[in-house]
């Protein structure tokens, strides 16, 4: 087994020191190697799905490579909804599955399933270790891969690496497990993709023959560099920046936030002033689908997508060009004092800034009209609460769409996470979790709540931290189906859609010992939500009871009210 002691050793020597384990008995040696390794911080979580979550969490917050560890069988299937959104939101997991050894798959031995590449297109790649037989070659091949796999992880665009373990018995030695700190490892420098300067010479002077220029962010990290490169990029060529609330650019001045809201206008002819001639995208996913549907159709004469490596979605159906460099490199090369200052018509940005102070007071002045109590008003109120430094962390269907309306304020350094790689519902609770059990900011968790009773296992383990602050919006069913044309015109809406459920949040936080606040009214929810969100005290939630009709009833007067020029 030495060579299995070792992967702990190599983990530990080239940073891989976050693991989380899910208790079994095939993956002992894994699991005994990483727990007593003393450079390595281990957790144990039984739900494997649950698990996964967490380790995207703590990917997220370390931005290192964290591993999993499980048994054979289906445990490592409860993993895959994780392994698919950790590699389209290309976040850096090393995932060990413990085996049976190869002569007995399929031969009805307990916990033995076809583990080999079981979680197919979804991950980078997927290594079979040997069965661990004293040999040095064999030693050899385990250390190699198991370097490579780390460093693929690492390799951009990151994303989770499989290594499938086959283990044979006996699986708990009772000798003390020696590390040998001369494992072989193998270093990969990282990558520095630049152009040759022509390259760059041509793109300038493209760059510049156009009027009306768009710059479209996708998903990606709170960079405070970033936003200051952006400001220069703004100052110097009043170029349009657009970006999502899970850009994390909010704080860039001049920044377009409200293009959701703008690009409902049912002012065709406004609407065709914004086409852009050059479109220039960077990032990952996007949630706003007017912006997605606006593109599609305006179809700009040039798109450029900015990204250092890997594939490219053509999301507008216009790209020419892949410039491959990272954004912030590409942006500060634009921004060079050695480059003349170009004269650039400012038609194209004043008219996005106008739209964009316009639509910002109309929704300022939505919120003064008196409407019943309903969950888009309450995120409104505990988005203006929110202290400076937090983490945000946005459950799909409606909460990452209702932010993504109102935005964040531009001072406070919020940081925004949202499980956008699948856009599924799974794992969001668990994700904020190991992201709360990383950090020492406070972290808060906007969820429906069909995404939180689905996922409250991410509170069935013994590491609960008491900077978790989540907000549960409770309509008792999946609310966002009577928000769509579709499943809302039909007779099976509240039986086959909306999923109806009679539960509520404070039997949980009573199970857990986690402070619970309930509100029905604004006045409760007005009275509660300053305790709430303070520091003092240890993690606690806030439930938030609703009418789906309601709902949708001031949501669609919301969206008639911001359509009107």
């Amino acid at each position: 087994m030495q060579s299995i002691y070792n992967i702990a050793e190599i983990c530990a020597q080239k940073e891989v020191k976050q693991v989380v384990i899910s208790p079994g008995s095939r993956s002992a040696p894994l699991t005994l190697a990483f727990a007593r390794h003393p450079e390595i911080n281990t957790r144990t979580v039984s739900d494997e799905r649950s698990a996964a979550f967490i380790a995207i969490g703590i990917a997220q917050q370390t931005k290192h490579t964290t591993a999993l560890v499980c048994t054979s069988g289906s445990a490592a299937y409860n993993y895959a909804p994780a392994v698919a959104e950790a590699f389209y939101q290309q976040i850096p997991l090393l995932i060990f599955t413990a085996d049976r050894p190869p002569e007995w798959i399929d031969q009805q031995d307990g916990q033995t399933i076809r583990q080999e590449g079981i979680f197919g297109k979804h991950v980078k790649k997927s290594f079979v270790l040997p069965v661990e037989d004293g040999y040095a070659d064999t030693a050899w091949f385990i250390e190699r891969s198991i370097s490579e796999a780390i460093n693929l992880t690492q390799e951009k665009p990151y994303g989770p690496v499989h290594i499938n373990v086959p283990l044979r018995e006996p699986l708990y030695s009772e000798h003390e497990i020696v590390y040998d700190k001369n494992v072989k490892t193998i270093q990969r420098y990282d990558k520095y993709y630049e152009l040759p300067l022509s390259i760059w010479d041509g793109l300038f002077d493209e760059f510049l023959s156009y009027s009306n220029v768009l710059i479209v962010a996708g998903q990606g990290d709170y960079d405070i560099d970033f936003i200051e490169v952006l400001n220069q990029l703004i100052a110097r060529y009043s170029v349009v920046v657009v970006a999502d609330v899970i850009g994390n650019l909010h704080e860039v001045k001049g920044i377009v936030r409200f293009h959701d809201s703008i690009l409902n206008l049912k002012d065709e002819y406004i609407k065709g002033q914004l086409q852009p001639d050059l479109l220039i995208t960077f990032g990952k996913s996007v949630v706003s689908k007017n912006l997605k549907m606006f593109l599609r159709k305006v179809k700009p004469a040039m798109q450029w997508h900015i990204q250092e490596a890997g594939a490219v979605a053509d999301t507008y159906q216009s790209l020419n060009r892949i410039v491959p460099v990272a954004p912030k490199y590409f942006f500060q090369q634009l921004n060079q004092d050695k480059l003349p200052t170009p004269i650039m018509p400012h038609t194209y940005f004043d008219l996005w800034q106008e739209l964009e102070d316009s639509f910002k007071s109309k929704i300022d002045a939505f919120f003064e009209i008196e409407n019943p109590f309903n969950e888009f008003i309450a995120c409104h109120k505990i988005l203006n609460a929110l202290p400076t430094n937090c983490i945000l962390h946005l459950s799909n269907s409606m909460p990452v769409r209702y932010v993504n309306l109102l935005s964040l304020a531009t001072e406070k350094s919020i940081e925004v996470y949202s499980n956008r790689g699948t856009s599924g519902i799974d794992g969001v609770m668990s994700t904020a979790f190991g992201a709360a059990i990383s950090t020492d900011k406070l972290v808060f968790v906007v969820i429906g709540d069909m995404a939180f009773f689905y996922d409250r296992n991410a509170f069935w383990n013994n590491y609960m931290p008491s900077n978790l602050r989540i907000i549960v919006l409770n309509n008792h069913g999946g609310g966002i189906f009577r928000m769509l044309d579709g499943p809302s015109k039909h007779a099976e809406l509240e039986e086959y859609f909306e999923t109806k459920q009679p539960l509520k949040a404070a039997s949980l936080a009573h199970e857990f010992d986690l402070e619970y606040f309930f509100a029905d009214t604004d006045s409760y929810l007005t009275a509660f939500l300053n305790r709430f969100v303070s520091k003092i005290g240890g993690s606690k939630i806030l439930e938030i009871e609703t009418s789906t009709r309601t709902n949708r009833e001031v949501f669609y007067q919301f969206k008639n009210y911001t359509s009107q020029k």
